[in-house]
């Protein structure tokens, strides 16, 4: 009978949250405001791996992680300059493209 006390006691302890788990305490109501108070870009950097050119993507969600686990801001810092960078890069290479291709055919134009 002890035996089955000890394990009902066992059973009936609460499970300790991990911060950042779906613990009511940590989450902010308004999601507009969870997306803006957002302080170790994790999300920027996220989408700066599929928005942006990746390898650098990866580098700014690498200083995301680095910036939560120990609280240092300026490496978050780092997390949203490089996202930044990657996404930024990735457009400029997309505007880059067509206006190569037509300075490309003028100059070909221009050899004939």
């Amino acid at each position: 009978m002890s035996n089955s006390l000890q394990m009902h006691e066992k059973e009936a302890r609460p499970l300790n949250t991990t911060p950042g788990s779906a613990d009511e305490d940590d989450t902010i109501k308004d999601p507009e405001a969870n997306f803006r108070n957002n302080k170790y870009h994790r999300r920027l950097a996220m989408c700066s791996i599929i928005c942006g050119v990746s390898c650098i993507g990866i580098q700014a969600l690498t200083y995301s992680f680095k910036a939560e686990h120990t609280g240092n801001r300026a490496t978050a810092e780092k997390a949203r300059k490089y996202s930044i960078i990657s996404i930024v890069v990735f457009f400029s290479i997309i505007v880059s493209i067509p206006i190569l291709m037509a300075l490309f055919s003028y100059l070909v134009t221009l050899g004939d």
